[in-house]
């Protein structure tokens, strides 16, 4: 109702992506190469009224405000991509004798005397007012083709284009040439104008066209081996442009659009590849959209003492396959009463996206049990932003996307007090499987495959004949892993150990059921030595004690960081030297014990209370480590560029980012590999890596 009342959201009829399966619209962003994300049935395309978000309205804030953020660099440049900012100029080509426009949008208005074509989206406004009588058939021909195929088939660049010609020419404001006006499914009408100049000597999909349906290609940009055989795309002096002739494209473009402003026939502009939000679904379940259609006030909100708008209970869920929800046959429940003059009026029956609770769930977690408001102003800005988000890569211009726009309208309206609801974000992996198919044809799981030695990879290596694949957990790969089976086998704290130790946390992870009879392997040793270790007031000798205070720095950091993995294994390390031990004092039984905790809680407890301990560690401080005792200590890092490994060098283990900075960079690897080159980004983690991120200058 906020959106609404703020302008955000609309009513529109749109060409949506329509999943004949699920008998609703898509999103752009639930479209997945051409198929339904929910049920992988191709998508089609299809005329409905729908209830649309304004997101684009925010595009601008949405983009500049992932600098920010502490996210994975892949997460924030599919969020760039997909706002898709462009900048470059809208220009008017008049249409040969009808009197019509035809606006396009260009990055690139220094390639303007080379338009030798037009092409408008087969589904433009325009294509019926302009096609000539002659051409109507095979237009309307081409039409219904295109309307079969999917965005994600459409935009494919390596298909082999098709086109049909509308008979009209438009003028090329410039220079005057008449250029003909083609339809092709590869010019979409959501991105854009739904139409574009073709310059087939310097645009690769448009050199195909023309090469196809033999139209003209001219050179504007000049190349060392000419157009003949390729579209030249690189950079270089402009020719065959009259005003523009000698100019590097740069100075080009600047001075075509001042000149189009002068003429007023074009304009400096700025374009987003973000659309508009389609948020309404043709289905029961989803939050009712609360608002009235009443034949004399139009569209009218419910009052918020109205609210919760709830579902009716229906015998039939399924949707009507026509394009209206099943809530549309539930009469009793659609009649209603105009809020605004008491007249006869209609509920609407679409229902919200699953994306309308998730974009603002976690603010209700800081105040789950307020009556009055989703969450208290002084509780929010106590608790806001969220510290850290886990969630899937597969939401990155989903529910990330969103939430983060749904974020920013509440800050408008002073619901918020941040901009951003996500401080920091971390992806976890998937956890794989391993399978193979059998001489039956049929898939077998896991259990029934012997993975020593890795089996897995070496038998996929050498093309063994059981077709062994490590694939996602499938029911239909029988190759899932029941949690019951393996934590009435090892107990939870093996089983969560196991989790953490099978590799970096972002990475996905095969499942083996051999690591996990080793990390229980250690667990039942530390339970055994903790049975019948003696404390004392002894201390152990120095290199123990220094090793100690190590492990306290690395797992405190480890944690922060997100490698789990590393955390078993430095307690790995840390055990097999106290295990040499049969008395220890109590610090370093405590210390262990706090160290191990996170990673197997309750055997931690037993063994603390058994120790005759009152309290749970939970509660107990965090072990402080000693830097002066460690500081002497060197530790060896990686330093890497752009992901690559360059150089090894020593550090102080106490060391500071600066430090681990300078010494990064004054390895001579890194120094001769950074020749031409400028330092964008330096990511520091201590005792383990400097990663340099560089562009060249």
């Amino acid at each position: 109702m906020q959106l609404y009342k703020q302008g955000l959201a609309y009513q529109s009829e749109v060409p949506i992506n329509w999943c004949p399966s699920c008998k609703t619209g898509l999103a752009n962003e639930e479209v997945y190469q051409g198929k339904c994300e929910r049920c992988q049935t191709p998508v089609e395309k299809k005329n409905l009224k729908q209830w649309m978000l304004k997101i684009t309205a925010y595009a601008e804030r949405l983009l500049e405000d992932l600098d920010g953020l502490d996210w994975p660099a892949s997460t924030l440049l599919m969020q760039k991509n997909w706002i898709g900012k462009s900048a470059g100029a809208q220009v008017v080509f008049e249409v040969a004798g009808g009197g019509e426009k035809i606006e396009i949008f260009t990055t690139r208005p220094d390639t303007l005397y080379g338009a030798t074509y037009m092409v408008l989206a087969p589904e433009h406004e325009l294509v019926a007012k302009i096609t000539a009588p002659a051409q109507k058939a095979a237009v309307e021909e081409y039409q219904k083709q295109a309307a079969l195929k999917s965005e994600f088939e459409r935009a494919d660049v390596e298909k082999e284009k098709t086109g049909a010609f509308t008979g009209a020419y438009a003028i090329n404001p410039l220079n005057g040439a008449k250029i003909p006006v083609w339809i092709a499914d590869y010019v979409l009408t959501g991105y854009g104008t739904g139409a574009i100049m073709a310059v087939p000597a310097h645009d690769e999909r448009d050199y195909a066209f023309a090469k196809k349906f033999n139209l003209p290609i001219i050179e504007v940009i000049e190349s060392k081996q000419g157009v003949a055989q390729a579209a030249y795309t690189g950079d270089g002096r402009l020719i065959n442009s009259d005003i523009i002739n000698g100019l590097n494209v740069q100075d080009a473009q600047a001075e075509i659009i001042k000149f189009l402003q002068d003429k007023n026939i074009g304009a400096a502009k700025t374009t987003y590849r973000l659309r508009d939000w389609v948020f309404s679904r043709q289905r029961y379940w989803g939050e009712p959209i609360p608002l009235v259609h009443c034949p004399k006030c139009g569209v009218v909100p419910l009052p918020e003492s109205a609210l919760p708008l709830r579902l009716p209970e229906v015998e039939k869920f399924e949707p009507s396959g026509t394009g209206e929800s099943p809530l549309a046959n539930v009469h009793d429940w659609v009649n209603t009463a105009c809020p605004k003059c008491g007249g006869a009026a209609k509920r609407e029956t679409n229902t919200m996206p699953q994306w309308a609770g998730s974009c603002w769930y976690y603010l209700r977690y800081m105040d789950p049990k307020n009556d009055t408001a989703f969450v208290a102003p002084e509780i929010e800005k106590a608790y806001g932003p969220v510290d850290c988000y886990i969630g899937g890569a597969e939401h990155a211009v989903l529910h990330l996307l969103y939430s983060r726009f749904w974020h920013k309208v509440l800050y408008d309206g002073g619901f918020v007090s941040t901009k951003e609801p996500y401080q920091k974000l971390r992806h976890q992996g998937l956890i794989l499987a391993f399978s193979y198919r059998g001489q039956d044809g049929v898939y077998h799981g896991y259990d029934e495959v012997d993975l020593s030695d890795a089996a897995a990879p070496r038998l996929k290596a050498t093309g063994a004949p059981l077709n062994s694949v490590i694939e996602k957990m499938s029911k239909s790969k029988h190759n899932v892993v029941n949690p019951d089976d393996i934590l009435a086998e090892y107990g939870a704290d093996a089983f969560r150990a196991y989790e953490m130790f099978m590799g970096p946390f972002e990475a996905g992870k095969p499942w083996d059921m051999k690591g996990i009879e080793g990390v229980s392997r250690f667990l039942k040793r530390v339970w055994g030595w903790a049975q019948n270790i003696k404390i004392t007031d002894a201390k152990l000798p120095k290199e123990v004690e220094v090793l100690k205070h190590k492990t306290i720095k690395k797992v405190g950091e480890d944690i922060e960081a997100f490698s789990f993995n590393t955390i078993v294994s430095s307690l790995m390390i840390l055990f097999n030297e106290l295990a040499k031990y049969k008395e220890v004092d109590g610090d370093t039984l405590a210390v262990f014990l706090k160290l191990l905790h996170p990673v197997a809680p309750h055997i931690t407890d037993e063994i603390w209370q058994n120790a005759g301990k009152q309290t749970f560690l939970l509660q107990e401080p965090w072990p402080a480590y000693d830097a002066a005792l460690i500081s002497g200590a060197e530790v060896e890092i990686g330093v890497q560029i752009n992901g690559k490994i360059k150089d090894r060098v020593k550090i102080n283990a106490g060391a500071g980012k600066e430090e681990y900075e300078a010494a990064a960079l004054a390895a001579p690897k890194v120094k001769a590999a950074l020749e031409g080159q400028s330092i964008i980004k330096v990511i520091v983690i201590p005792g383990k890596m400097v990663s340099l991120v560089a562009k060249p200058k």
